[in-house]
């Protein structure tokens, strides 16, 4: 089992305290590695209210929320604990990401501006593929940057809700499988399709590839994430 091992965010002097807790504690999880080692992660309540600087008062009622969002869960005599997802149910909001990324390529290729495209060109320019190895984590927050320019720049606000809702899951596999498998060589490929399809404005196959390339991170998981089980 871990213990809590991560950095809040100084909180912001414009907000409540429950407010603060919450958005500090939300973006620290957000953040954590969540699948990168083989036991749960824990959170320790005391810990949590003196790196924060408050009372328990308002971290246990932002604990409440982030529990009823789903980041975490309380097990009695047990302790509070970061969510961990099943393989089975990773690979289910994987197969559901597909199909909102999809979408959200097609919309972009209607709606985003020359600055877009040139930001996605800029996120992956600088990685060459034989050198991945040496810089797996920087691509693999590349990676996650690149999935969600797309989602922003699609102006749908439904898709970035939705989407947001698993981000913490799917930035965590993300990085855990750009580790496992050769995976980071098949994905610098396979986005560089991607933004060649959105550079010539092609929202068909925009749809399909961004489709794909979140489908094969669902086959990859079933194929490389034992663990998970």
């Amino acid at each position: 089992m871990q213990t809590m091992s991560f950095s809040v965010a100084p909180l912001d002097q414009g907000m409540s305290f429950k407010a603060k807790a919450y958005q500090s504690l939300r973006q620290a999880i957000t953040q954590m590695d969540i699948y990168g080692g083989p036991s749960e992660i824990r959170l320790d309540e005391r810990q949590l209210c003196e790196a924060l600087g408050v009372s328990r008062t308002p971290v246990r009622e932002a604990m409440a929320l982030l529990e009823q969002e789903g980041f975490i869960r309380s097990m009695p005599r047990r302790g509070i604990f970061v969510v961990r997802k099943t393989k089975a149910e990773i690979i289910e909001m994987i197969t559901v990401c597909a199909a909102l990324e999809g979408m959200a390529a097609r919309l972009f290729v209607e709606r985003a501006d020359e600055r877009g495209m040139a930001d996605l060109h800029e996120t992956f320019d600088r990685f060459a593929e034989g050198e991945l190895a040496d810089h797996v984590l920087e691509y693999s927050d590349a990676n996650v940057a690149f999935h969600q320019s797309i989602i922003q720049a699609s102006g749908c606000t439904l898709i970035a809700d939705l989407t947001d809702r698993f981000f913490i899951h799917m930035r965590a596999i993300r990085r855990v499988t750009m580790r496992r498998g050769g995976r980071a060589e098949t994905s610098i490929v396979e986005h560089r399709d991607i933004i060649d399809a959105l550079t010539r404005r092609d929202a068909d196959l925009a749809e399909r590839r961004v489709r794909e390339h979140t489908l094969g991170l669902a086959r990859h998981v079933e194929q490389h994430c034992d663990f998970l089980d």
